[in-house]
């Protein structure tokens, strides 16, 4: 069987290189063209032959040395090859290498993690992931090296006989409450976490700034309160075209909500982002804030935090210019979730106040003849189109991110 589909993953492979052959020897214009085998080195049927070339070669290896093991079993002679101790030499041959990897993991992977949060409740976050990922990483290497250092060490002899060792009160007591105590630790430090995030005392001198922020497949609608500090209410019945949100204009704190293309946050300010859906379950992201929520259709969610790094400040920290946060959609909610971005800029609360003044309102006159509500004297503004904003990028990499469930 094997055979069969070497030489059937051959034959296409030939037949794919003969092809190419042929179409690079009809289109060069020069006897020296060659031929472009990028294709070839690409496609899954070439690596796909490549692995059972591979898997041949060890079986037939194994079935040759199983060959001259018989041989020298049927004319009386010892064994050539000491397997229990090749065994053993491989455990810790492992070892090594599975130590390394750890080290390497650490090294290179390491410094592809996000910055230091860029938020109040992201630093606690940070230091409890930090603190999971020491403890893990000890048990790691210290129980490998004893398994591994086990298989080396006690391998099967002709010179001693093995001890059977049924039970150990003491061993199992040392294994059972050690690891409970340490995540009974883990997961309280993780429940205070937790409420202190989302439990939070209102500071009436410090009041949190309300931010709608509503999901589609595939965009971000961004909702502002205006001068009333607080959004209006909203219902699904009202959704029309012109009402792309179904926003209630029958609500007077609505009437003076504005829209924007960007979320623009004030630094050292709380945030209360309320969080909501027009079709599927998707999923508010902030990476470098440590935030992720779900939207939820016909539901309400809530994230409060405070934004504690200007976007100019992490550009700085980062040395990158083209450094921007970004607002991601971390479910697979479909076929262009993966362009379901929006650029967040935290900014001074002078800037702030500022970039907002410049923000047109929601209610515009056909909204107005809708809800019957007297004609402004302002200058009329277009409802928000809902298409997705492809202009921000991945703030690690600079460029377009997927966004991962």
């Amino acid at each position: 069987m094997v055979l069969t589909a070497l030489s059937t993953a051959f034959a296409s492979v030939s037949v794919f290189a003969q092809e190419t052959a042929v179409t690079a020897t009809t289109t060069a214009n020069t006897p020296e063209a060659k031929v472009d085998m990028d294709a070839i080195y690409k496609s899954v049927i070439f690596y796909s032959l490549i692995f059972l070339s591979f898997c041949l070669f060890v079986a037939i290896v194994g079935r040759a040395i199983r060959i001259y093991e018989l041989t020298r079993e049927v004319q009386g002679k010892p064994a050539a090859i000491n397997w229990n101790k090749v065994n053993a030499s491989l455990f810790a041959l492992f070892l090594l290498i599975g130590l390394y990897g750890v080290y390497w993991e650490y090294t290179v992977h390491g410094s592809m993690l996000l910055p230091d949060a860029s938020s109040e409740h992201g630093r606690k976050i940070d230091e409890m992931f930090n603190l999971t990922l020491i403890i893990t990483t000890i048990v790691f290497i210290v129980t490998h090296i004893l398994l591994f250092a086990f298989a080396y060490f006690y391998k099967h002899s002709a010179k001693r006989r093995a001890y059977f060792y049924p039970h150990n009160n003491t061993i199992e007591k040392i294994w059972t409450i050690a690891p409970a105590l340490v995540l009974t630790v883990l997961v309280l430090m993780g429940f205070l976490t937790w409420r202190s995030i989302f439990y939070k005392t209102e500071d009436p001198n410090n009041k949190a700034l309300q931010v709608e922020v509503i999901s589609e497949q595939f965009a971000w609608q961004i909702r502002y309160p205006g001068s009333d500090g607080i959004v209006g209410d909203r219902n699904y019945k009202l959704t029309t075209g012109a009402n792309v949100l179904g926003i209630d204009f029958k609500d007077k704190n609505s009437r003076d909500d504005q829209m924007a293309d960007e979320l623009w946050l004030p630094v050292n300010k709380p945030v209360k982002v309320i969080l909501g859906s027009k079709d599927v379950i998707h999923s508010f992201y902030l990476p470098h804030f440590r935030v992720q929520l779900n939207t939820v259709p016909g539901m309400r969610t809530y994230f409060e935090f405070t934004p504690t790094v200007t976007t100019q400040q992490m550009k700085e920290k980062m040395n990158d210019p083209a450094f921007e946060y970004v607002l991601l959609c971390s479910k697979i909610c479909g076929q262009g979730h993966y362009n379901m971005q929006k650029r967040v800029r935290v900014v001074t609360e002078q800037e702030y106040a500022e970039w907002i003044k410049q923000q047109p309102e929601w209610l515009n006159d056909d909204l107005r003849k809708a809800f019957n509500l007297p004609a402004s004297a302002k200058p009329v503004t277009a409802a928000p189109a809902a298409a997705a904003d492809t202009t921000a990028k991945d703030s690690t990499t600079n460029q377009p991110k997927a966004a991962t469930i």
